[in-house]
């Protein structure tokens, strides 16, 4: 778009000119996300105000037939905020308001722009909290959870976005405005669920405005365990333990020797020095869970761990989370570079899963730093190189690659919850059939007839916003896919 675009002359008469960006400097910061191995300069990019501004935003570009995308923080791992070449960036950070809190019907009512560790602050003097905790949850906003139905540590219990969004409005991108579900869990269950369908679409068909979430009490009690064990596979197999024993911990999290030490040398969460380290969590009321506890430390010395060691208060159980969600940033002292992968298989075979990547790691001479959401199975290995060698993103790539092939070969997935966005493309057909492709593809079409929303993600057959330069697939190099 030069500036003569008729849609840029719409938006100059619609924002100011501090909220319309168009210089190369101003676009500069929106040009990646968090994947930073793509990256794409759009023409312009907006700050809307108000949901006025973004529905009419939204508007002119299904009637220019103009691509755009929304971005909060650009906190997605996969490129799925990543800009569309020559396209609109439609920043919705200013749209950031928390409009009510109902402490009665445990509901807050949001803005897109809202982080994620904002209600919980706003929830915490009625004695409430928002559940879903992503890792990058004190800068992550409602909107980029929405668009991949993020999770977090305590996904096992309290499970994705998509459980504690009861209601949304929203502008598809044909300009519609639209509303799903209700503010209570009494009228989720009430037809479609197109709320549903509407989180985790990487924003392809349009933008939520205002969304409705459930709020949940405060545990009366939290207890924290560290099992400290002198293999990784043996964590991954301490895991099945639990599951198959009835109990259901707020959160069970691995790490690995690597990010044991990058967290430690970031927030001295004072972890136990050990090849692999398992957190488990226990909350709720205070008598069952000191009984599960008990039940607890008894199976993880069972299970192999040669230390335990419990959280003694509250700043001591922050420092073990604070150590565990900064982990992906903590692992930057130890490598220039790394891609997060975001695979997941079955829970019975986490601990063969973890042992075959340890082989992959040195079958490719790469190191590997693991962070697992292991009560439901997302890995998060991540795969450190360093982009100044040639050919290093390559090899980086194709041991990613290998490990997503692994997944799906345990009878797992592609992504848990960093979603498909740019970078996982090309490993749809890995996991779905032509047909069902196609079907997707035709529910997004009804949605978004010229495929204006997010452009070039998700699908293989996309065009790429941005692409690097790129040999063979590592999956084609594995036969699990073919573009012949």
């Amino acid at each position: 778009m030069k500036n003569a675009h008729p849609l840029l002359q719409a938006l100059e008469a619609l924002y100011p000119p501090e909220r319309l960006l168009t210089r190369d400097a101003q676009l500069l910061t929106y040009e990646s996300d968090a994947l930073t191995a793509f990256h794409s300069k759009p023409a312009a990019a907006v700050i809307p105000i108000s949901e006025a501004e973004v529905i009419e935003t939204v508007r002119l570009c299904h009637q220019l037939a103009v691509p755009f995308v929304a971005r909060g923080s650009g906190t997605s791992l996969s490129g799925g905020s990543l800009p569309i070449a020559d396209g609109l960036l439609v920043a919705l950070n200013r749209l950031n308001r928390i409009k009510s809190i109902d402490p009665e019907q445990r509901i807050a009512v949001v803005e897109p722009g809202v982080v994620n560790l904002h209600i919980t602050h706003a929830a915490a003097p009625y004695g409430l909290y928002y559940a879903p905790d992503p890792s990058s949850q004190s800068i992550c906003t409602i909107g980029g959870n929405i668009a991949f139905n993020s999770g977090g540590a305590h996904c096992l219990k309290y499970g994705m976005t998509s459980n504690h969004v009861l209601g949304m409005k929203v502008v598809l991108a044909d300009g519609a405005v639209t509303e799903f579900g209700s503010d209570s869990l009494d009228g989720c269950g009430v037809g479609p669920d197109l709320i549903g369908l509407f989180v985790g679409s990487e924003g392809l068909f349009g933008i939520a405005l205002e969304i409705t979430v459930r709020l949940l009490p405060q545990p009366e009690r939290y207890r924290t365990l560290l099992a400290a064990y002198d293999d990784l596979g043996k964590a991954g197999d301490a895991v099945s333990r639990v599951v198959a024993s009835g109990m259901l911990p707020g959160a069970i999290e691995i790490m690995d020797r690597l990010a044991i030490q990058a967290a430690e040398a970031a927030v001295q969460a004072g972890y136990p020095d050990a090849e692999a380290l398992l957190i488990v969590e226990l909350e709720g009321e205070a008598p069952q869970v000191e009984a599960e506890f008990a039940q607890l430390q008894a199976m993880m010395r069972a299970s192999g761990a040669f230390e335990l060691r419990s959280a003694r208060d509250e700043a001591e159980r922050a420092r073990i989370w604070k150590g565990r969600k900064g982990a992906f940033s903590a692992v930057g002292r130890l490598s220039p570079d790394y891609i997060v992968q975001d695979g997941v298989v079955p829970r019975s075979r986490l601990g063969e899963a973890l042992t075959r990547i340890k082989a992959l790691k040195t079958k490719h001479q790469l190191e590997v730093a693991n962070v697992f959401h292991a009560g439901d199975g997302n890995l998060h290995p991540l795969i450190l190189y360093d982009g100044r060698q040639p050919g290093a993103l390559e090899k980086a790539e194709a041991l990613a690659g290998e490990i997503l092939a692994l997944c799906i070969k345990l009878g797992g997935s592609i992504t848990g919850e960093h979603g498909v966005g740019m970078e996982k493309r090309d490993y749809m057909p890995a996991m779905f059939s032509e047909q069902e492709l196609d079907i997707m593809q035709a529910l997004r079409r009804a949605i978004d007839p010229k495929e204006i929303a997010n452009r070039g993600k998700m699908f293989p057959s996309g065009e790429a916003p941005a692409l690097q330069q790129r040999g063979m697939h590592p999956l084609e190099r594995q036969g699990v896919i073919s573009r012949e």
